[in-house]
């Protein structure tokens, strides 16, 4: 998150929090945005604090297209059984980026006994459903928060299960394992639990517990690259977008993997053998037996030809002459077409 969305973010959270706080709630709340395990907090917050003491006969809960608005709204209008109010939860309708008349038309005069829970990963602000909610609700925005924010929630999450842990190690974990939220909880867990009887975290037990997801997914492409599996491919380099990693580590894995298949093609063509060229790879032999089979699909020159088109793009990118994301789009398109 850029820094005024982050402050935006912290105060609607206060705001949700003193609602619950004083159990006033207002009639209709959105939660959105790209990061999914902050999306999951606020709305299961929500969900508990709205129930209150009674029963889930009071909440409903509708999810994904296709959700008839006018059913919606007759279960709106139902009173609550024995329980202050009815919670109607609404999750990946599209309501927010395709318009819901009917429903927004609605939440201009909603019935007093009902709270609206909408839950969405994207939102129009010029559609009607996202001004008829903020009009007379609340919306937090639950993106991905900015390095120095993850820096300090990381700090913070192993501070609470009693571990110390340095910037250093908290950059070489991100590193390793990504930046979605969830899968970074995933592998905290697995951390805390590797490391109990200690006070500290170190780059060392990153490396003995954590997958290397990136690094993984990565491989992956590159797999799809020498197969020729161009779809497979760009799924992959979309699905490392979506989760914010930057085209240039991506940029850079692959020409780490280029490099490797010339070094491995260098020493195929050598006659070694694959326990030295493992150990020359620092890869595992299994990853070298791969990469040494991969060779088989290059010549000496397509690999140098790969490299420099990895070179070259870089060297546009940083010089202005070509946009960071289609750069390595382009480099998939090529070198799984070769």
């Amino acid at each position: 998150m850029a820094a005024s969305k982050t402050s935006d973010y912290k105060v609607k959270a206060e705001k949700i929090k003193q609602d619950i706080q004083t159990g006033t709630f207002r009639p209709a709340y959105l939660v959105y945005g790209d990061e999914a395990y902050l999306r999951k907090q606020n709305r299961d917050k929500l969900k508990v604090a709205l129930l209150g003491s009674g029963d889930a006969m009071n909440m409903q809960h509708y999810e994904g297209a296709g959700i008839n608005p006018l059913e919606v709204i007759d279960m709106a209008e139902t009173l609550p059984f024995f329980a202050e109010r009815r919670v109607i939860v609404i999750e990946d309708s599209g309501f927010f980026k395709n318009g819901c008349p009917e429903l927004a038309d609605y939440l201009k005069h909603q019935s007093e006994t009902t709270v609206f829970l909408f839950v969405e990963s994207a939102v129009d602000k010029r559609k009607d459903m996202y001004k008829a909610v903020t009009k007379t609700g609340l919306d937090i925005n639950c993106e991905t928060p900015d390095e120095q924010q993850l820096y300090k929630w990381v700090a913070m999450k192993m501070k609470s299960e009693g571990f110390a842990i340095s910037a250093r190690t908290i950059s070489y974990f991100i590193s390793r394992v990504g930046t979605d939220m969830s899968n970074m909880v995933h592998e905290m867990e697995k951390l805390v639990s590797y490391c109990l009887g200690r006070t500290e975290i170190t780059e060392k037990d990153v490396d003995a517990v954590c997958a290397n997801w990136l690094t993984s997914r990565i491989f992956e492409m590159t797999d799809a690259i020498v197969m020729k599996n161009q779809a497979k491919a760009m799924n992959i380099y979309y699905e490392l977008l979506a989760l914010k990693t930057a085209p240039e580590q991506i940029l850079a894995l692959i020409m780490r993997q280029f490099n490797q298949l010339l070094s491995a093609k260098e020493m195929a063509d050598l006659g070694v053998g694959k326990g030295v060229a493992a150990s020359k790879l620092g890869v595992p032999p299994f990853v070298a037996d791969k990469i040494m089979g991969w060779t088989r699909s290059y010549s000496m020159k397509d690999l140098k030809d790969s490299l420099n088109m990895c070179l070259e793009s870089d060297e546009a990118v940083k010089t202005g002459r070509l946009d960071r994301i289609i750069s390595v789009e382009m480099i998939i398109v090529k070198a799984s077409s070769r």
